[in-house]
């Protein structure tokens, strides 16, 4: 098994099993190189390409937004004649027009966790369903706090961008705790008297906690807080222990990495919402290969406008009604 580094102003590999690439070949490009879910994609599409005999090249973004990059890369498969491209997008709007240029050449373009802008912009979606990764941890902080009349929910978002993934976890929590949204494109529109508000914490911990310590100025008593993900969660988790709030908030998230896993089970994050990126990754290579050697493009799920490749509610503390996984199970799948 051979790995050889190329270009592009960015992180790329390719693979190329038993010393030549295969006919078809396949191009992964992710928002970075360093993020434990973007890491987890690529060891899948990898492993997968391994297995089934393609050549796989994956490239990367400096950081998460380097939508520049995204775009070389997609000129570089392009020109490298590759049978498909899956893609994990910084800029779901703007990579567009490159997606366009990709299709008209006769690429199969898959979009991965994160769907383009409009969604059929890409021949596919693979990803996990976030507004339902939302409404599974709304639900369980309803079944937890039991009455939810007092309620204060304070919500940690990952920034300004709307629509996104971020705002389908946002608004599908909100749903799942019994809340009316309005418009479901977007956050913030929610006339909920017990939403404290919604602050920005860029994904990270070092955000969390800004964005923690800000809902708390505006509200002392929050008691529910949502989060993007589990770096943020564990930011607001130091904002609230430095008020000796640590121990009475109820704390959910969407991502399922190890160390979020972790952090479940030492009551930093009562619940998350586990996704699957290993699995995007290697059906998506799967289902590019059948595209490009029988013309059969992959096909949604059942009643939804992509591929879901599942969610799981990981929790320390079960309520009655909801499918969950126990930390131990969770950590037998987390990434990171």
């Amino acid at each position: 098994m051979n790995y050889i580094k190329t270009g592009v102003a960015a992180l790329a590999t390719s693979i190329c099993v038993g010393g030549a690439a295969a006919d078809t070949s396949v191009c992964l490009i992710t928002k970075d190189a360093t993020n434990p879910f973007f890491v987890k994609m690529a060891q899948g599409a990898f492993a997968k390409a391994a297995e089934i005999g393609v050549e796989l090249r994956s490239y990367a973004g400096k950081f998460d937004g380097d939508h520049e990059t995204q775009v070389a890369a997609i000129e570089t498969c392009i020109a490298a004649g590759a049978g498909g491209i899956l893609l994990a997008a910084s800029d779901t709007k703007a990579i567009t027009s490159s997606v366009e240029q990709a299709r008209s050449a006769g690429l199969v373009v898959l979009a991965l966790d994160t769907p383009l802008d409009p969604i059929d912009a890409a021949d596919m979606t693979f990803a996990t369903d976030n507004f339902l990764a939302g409404e599974l941890i709304g639900a369980w902080a309803v079944k937890t706090m039991g009455d939810t009349s007092g309620a204060r929910i304070g919500l940690l978002n990952i920034n300004v961008s709307q629509p996104t993934v971020g705002v389908l976890r946002n608004q599908g929590f909100l749903t799942g705790f019994g809340i009316d949204i309005g418009d479901p494109s977007k956050w913030g529109d929610e006339t909920d008297p017990r939403i404290v508000g919604h602050e920005l914490s860029n994904g990270n911990a070092e955000g969390g906690r800004k964005g923690m310590e800000n809902l708390l100025a505006i509200d002392p008593g929050i008691n529910v807080v949502y989060t993007i993900n589990e770096p943020a969660a564990a930011g607001a988790h130091e904002a609230l222990k430095a008020v000796g709030r640590e121990d009475d908030v109820i704390v959910v998230s969407v991502d399922g990495g190890c160390p979020g896993v972790a952090d479940v089970a030492a009551g930093v994050i009562g619940a998350t919402a586990q996704q699957y990126p290993l699995d995007m990754a290697s059906l998506g290579v799967e289902a590019i290969v059948k595209a490009v050697e029988t013309g059969e493009m992959p096909v949604a799920t059942e009643g939804k406008a992509f591929f879901d490749t599942g969610v799981g509610l990981i929790t320390n503390a079960p309520v009655d009604g909801l499918d969950q996984l126990s930390v131990a199970e969770g950590a037998d799948l987390c990434w990171g």
